[in-house]
């Protein structure tokens, strides 16, 4: 069941060339849906469009059939509850002022009175930080500590247990593990397929690494210059048929 969908959508700065131009694609429910190209390519203005950060110019944007490119911030917050996001730089994306507990529960704080949650329940500040910690195998000690305090993989854990606390429909993974160690790298990796399977979750995972994406997804978009020029299942990326831009990503790793 189609849980995104996107449509034409465009995007140019200025009077330049267009960014992303004329992007059309699906995201079904349970889905890891990938986005692999080299930097510059459009990625993260893709999600940053999807994310409502940034005005599109054209296209449509769907989720669960609800079109959200024309409304209004006010509009968007009941959705906004749907859709959460992780970022590469793990520590940019955590207040450097807030311990870890009040980082984690500030999405709840939020949305909490329009949630309808099935795996995680709030019965207390401690208990809830406890379970999403948990969560990402992450030691309940730190919830007391800061960002600064912790590791990066630890950062990027936090992250991940904060996009998850109010369980969204879907995940955007803007180059999650691009800023970690290779350990590191594998054992995220390893801990978002989990997720996604034991919580239900969607994702659209943006990589420039295409080893990362072949571990993760069902389903593979190759961009480049901001188009989308080659879509297949995973098990297809070796396939004759591949864009040759895909086999040139291909060659590289």
């Amino acid at each position: 069941m189609t849980l995104l969908a996107v449509k034409e959508l465009s995007k140019t700065y200025r009077q330049g060339s267009p960014v992303i131009s004329n992007i059309t694609f699906d995201l079904n429910k349970g889905e890891c849906l990938a986005l692999v190209g080299e930097s510059g390519s459009g990625k993260s203005t893709l999600a940053r469009c999807l994310l409502r950060i940034e005005q599109i110019d054209r296209g449509k944007i769907s989720l669960n059939g609800s079109a959200l490119e024309q409304l209004s911030e006010r509009q968007l917050k009941p959705f906004r509850k749907n859709i959460q996001a992780v970022f590469q730089n793990p520590a940019a994306s955590l207040n450097p002022k807030l311990k870890i507990k009040d980082a984690l529960l500030d999405p709840y704080e939020q949305y909490k009175s329009e949630l309808n949650l099935a795996h995680f329940s709030y019965p207390s500040k401690e208990a809830s930080v406890n379970q999403l910690l948990e969560a990402v195998e992450l030691p309940t000690s730190l919830a007391d500590r800061y960002p600064h305090e912790l590791s990066g993989g630890q950062r990027q854990r936090v992250t991940i247990a904060r996009a998850i606390s109010i369980e969204p429909e879907l995940i955007i993974l803007d180059e999650p593990t691009a800023s970690l160690d290779v350990i590191s790298q594998d054992a995220v990796l390893r801990l978002l397929t989990d997720l996604r399977k034991n919580l239900n979750l969607s994702y659209l995972f943006i990589s420039h690494d295409l080893a990362a994406v072949n571990q993760v997804s069902q389903r593979i978009m190759v961009m480049k210059d901001g188009q989308i020029v080659d879509q297949f299942e995973q098990e297809h990326l070796l396939a004759e048929d591949r864009h040759a831009y895909t086999k040139e990503l291909v060659s590289t790793f």
